[in-house]
């Protein structure tokens, strides 16, 4: 993940203020948890390239044999697979 959980937090506030100033957000319930609620969701969002990258690695390990012998460029096989997975699942990173 490429952002800090503080600021994760931050832009959840930053951004449910300026719908609200701007009149595109109206709530009707505690401000709080709405912004707690975006906050988990942005960081769901952002934790997608973590979570494909960890998939890839387990997928990698039934060729760690062939990887190890040079038979297989660890690299090529990874962005191969990752790209694969992304594709896939309409992931957009």
């Amino acid at each position: 993940m490429r952002l800090s959980k503080e600021r994760g937090r931050h832009i959840a506030e930053r951004l449910t203020g300026r719908l609200q100033e701007e009149g595109h957000l109206e709530l009707v319930g505690d401000r709080k948890g709405f912004v707690e609620a975006l906050d988990q969701a942005i960081m769901h969002e952002l934790s997608a390239e973590d979570r494909v990258n960890e998939e890839v690695r387990r997928l990698l390990k039934a060729y760690e044999h062939q990887i190890e012998q040079g038979q297989v460029d660890y690299q090529k096989m990874f962005q191969m697979v990752k790209q694969k997975l992304i594709r896939e699942r309409g992931i957009i990173l």
